[in-house]
């Protein structure tokens, strides 16, 4: 697994199964349930550099959008409402993107 190490898998398990629904995806519930927040400056810039799956240093809208899918393969893709929610609450610069920096902001 991807976040081996890093989180549980019966963490990630009970996030992915707490919004399994489309439109139920909160990102701090889920950061919480998945226990990546409170992790350490160093994990967390660990778990970013996987979301970044083209590793341009950010996470864009469609990395976001199959944001659930780095946990697990078989989780849905976010909602164009929930992706688009997640990107403002994280895009505090405006670029339309998500800097590791503004991503351990996003987790605390």
């Amino acid at each position: 697994m991807a976040f081996s190490g890093i989180l549980s898998d019966a963490d990630i398990t009970a996030a992915l199964a707490a919004c399994q629904a489309a439109d139920s995806f909160n990102h701090k519930s889920f950061f919480a349930k998945v226990g990546l927040a409170g992790k350490s400056k160093e994990d967390i810039a660990k778990a970013f550099g996987i979301i970044d799956q083209d590793k341009s240093g950010f996470i864009e809208e469609d990395e976001l959008k199959l944001f659930l899918q780095n946990f697990s393969a078989s989780a849905r893709a976010l909602t164009d409402t929930e992706t688009k929610a997640f990107l403002k609450a994280g895009d505090t610069d405006g670029d339309g993107k998500i800097g590791v920096d503004e991503f351990a902001a996003l987790v605390k």
